[in-house]
């Protein structure tokens, strides 16, 4: 794999860095997910929208860039290296590939200007109690009435879905006896009666994810996208764009070099953390991990760039992407030591909190117990090896 940049790309680095830095919200630099309004959230997308770089991955007649691999990492190695908030996945990097491979051409029409734009916002209606990572078992049910589908269930771990205008959800619409079948795949939109949204608060204080209930939800029949009973094969080539996107290889990279800096000030025994055998090791084995990550991430954007989808090899980004971030976070942890214990949730407007410890330790523990979530999200890790003992070796 050639991995040298042409002076074409050195110079689309350049004009991906100089838009970045002079046209990236003033506000939002250095802001905490956590702290995000739903307008936080859409800014930079909408610049990113007017500047056609929005959807990279998409294919240029439904408002992709016709970027070259090389092109779309440069991207990401940027965006990442400034820190920028990425567009929501939900409609970028999962809704709109299902619409433009298996939805009809009105479903084209009004879903994909609506997620290029930023105007209408998806949440993902996939995991149920008890239907998580074996997500074939999940019993929110549709049934047809005339030209509608009358839905009832319960969602769980729905993100940001207090912010949602519309959610893509998988349904059963038969029972058999292989639970894959009897599966389809639904929009709804979120202002429907019946649809009531509640907040899970997790470990870390953030209202990210939530519960959705469905009570006798009518859905419009013409909201059915693919065949009815078929959605298994749609919900599968939607998380295998999910778990790619999951890897966050550019992302990984920024918060090691954070991490450096840390552990540069942070003493042990009179010498820097990061001169020390033990921890400098541990680092050197993350780098080396990232950097076998990214190889794999390349080929499989080289395989997307011929019209390959995302195939198994989207279970080994999702496993060592997530692993590696939960790494990072265990390492911060360590390096900023006691002053990672203290935690005082966002102090509120007026008050006179006084923050525990050097800056580089605030935020660290929140990080950390919300990047427990990694592993699970998108198919367990433990699912993914399954995945890859299947489809890769066989077995």
């Amino acid at each position: 794999m050639d991995v040298e940049f042409a002076p074409e790309d050195a110079a689309f680095r350049e004009e991906v860095r100089s838009f970045i830095e002079e046209n990236y919200p003033k506000h939002l630099i250095g802001k905490d997910r956590g702290d995000l309004s739903k307008e936080d959230f859409l800014a930079w997308h909408r610049i990113l929208h007017t500047k056609g770089w929005v959807a990279p991955s998409w294919p240029e007649e439904f408002g992709g860039t016709n970027w070259t691999v090389t092109q779309k990492y440069i991207f990401n190695e940027e965006s990442a290296r400034f820190g920028t908030i990425p567009p929501l996945p939900f409609g970028v990097g999962m809704l709109g590939p299902v619409i433009y491979t298996f939805g009809n051409q009105e479903q084209k029409d009004w879903v994909l200007p609506g997620i290029l734009s930023g105007d209408t916002w998806w949440c993902q209606g996939y995991s149920e109690p008890g239907a998580g990572s074996d997500l074939a078992s999940l019993k929110t049910k549709a049934v047809l009435e005339g030209d509608e589908y009358v839905v009832n269930g319960h969602k769980i771990w729905t993100t940001l879905a207090q912010h949602a205008d519309w959610m893509f959800c998988l349904v059963r619409t038969t029972s058999g006896d292989k639970r894959q079948d009897g599966i389809s795949f639904l929009l709804i939109d979120m202002n429907t009666p019946g649809m009531e949204v509640r907040p899970i608060i997790t470990i870390d204080g953030g209202h990210e994810v939530n519960e959705v209930f469905l009570t006798d939800v009518r859905v419009p029949a013409k909201n059915l996208v693919g065949e009815q009973d078929k959605g298994w094969t749609i919900a599968k080539f939607l998380l295998g764009n999910e778990r790619s996107g999951i890897a966050g290889v550019a992302r990984s990279k920024k918060a090691i070099d954070r991490l450096r800096d840390i552990a540069r000030g942070e003493l042990e025994d009179g010498e820097p953390l990061l001169n020390t055998a033990d921890f400098s090791k541990k680092i050197a084995e993350l780098e080396i991990d990232l950097t076998a990550l990214e190889y794999t991430e390349l080929r499989t954007l080289a395989s997307e760039s011929r019209g390959k989808g995302p195939g198994p090899e989207s279970s080994i980004l999702k496993i060592k992407g997530t692993e590696i971030q939960q790494r990072i976070t265990e390492l911060t942890m360590e390096a900023v030591g006691n002053y990672a214990s203290p935690w005082v949730p966002a102090a509120e407007a007026g008050d006179n909190y006084l923050a525990i410890g050097p800056d580089a330790s605030h935020g660290v523990s929140q990080t950390y117990f919300n990047n427990r979530k990694t592993s699970i999200y998108g198919g367990s890790n433990e699912i993914q090896r399954n995945i890859i003992a299947k489809m890769v070796l066989g077995l």
